[in-house]
């Protein structure tokens, strides 16, 4: 008896990323045929578990432009879609996907982001939406922060580190009535 294999899916408007996850696996065969057929077998372990797919692609497939790469933890596919444009599902019918297909969401763009946003020949990483990580503050600051942190922002010395854990032991209350902050509040009432 055969096993389904994990497939993760993820498009472009050219192209479809599927990834069969299948670690070692051996005599991996992968067909794909042009109007969108796409077959997979292979074995896994000492017990040589059989693991085989049939998958009715959404559209046809241009054959001699797609690549496959048989990896040790994976098979990833990138396949030229005949039209460019974006699929509704990765499979044809009305029905829902079967449990084992599922979205690759370290690979997926949604359509309106795809103008652009480079292709995953190279390794399998879209590095296009990371821009230097200037990005990364973007997704933390809708995070709403980690709980507690909020009392050390900024501070790079343990001195003031304490001082502001200080102030909030006492109350909350505001620097000046501490003494600290005023030579910043004179300072400014000064320059206005």
């Amino acid at each position: 008896m055969s096993r389904y294999p994990e497939v993760k899916w993820a498009q472009r408007a050219d192209k479809v990323f599927i990834t069969v996850q299948l670690s070692d696996s051996k005599d991996a065969k992968v067909n794909l045929e042009p109007e969108g057929v796409f077959n997979f077998s292979g074995t896994v372990g000492t017990g040589n578990t059989h693991y085989e797919l049939k998958l009715d692609l959404y559209d046809k497939v241009i054959v001699e432009e797609s690549k496959i790469n048989v990896g040790v933890r994976s098979i990833f596919c990138i396949l030229e879609k005949a039209e460019k444009v974006w699929w509704k599902k990765l499979l044809r019918g009305d029905g829902k996907a079967p449990h084992y297909v599922k979205v690759d969401w370290d690979k997926w763009v949604d359509e309106d982001e795809d103008k652009g946003a480079g292709n995953l020949d190279s390794g399998g990483m879209d590095f296009s939406n990371f821009g230097g990580m200037g990005g990364m503050g973007d997704m933390m600051g809708g995070m709403g922060g980690m709980g507690g942190m909020d009392e050390f922002e900024g501070s790079d010395d343990e001195g003031q580190e304490a001082t502001k854990q200080a102030d909030k032991a006492e109350g909350d209350a505001k620097p000046d009535e501490h003494g600290a902050g005023t030579s910043e509040k004179k300072e400014a009432e000064a320059s206005t």
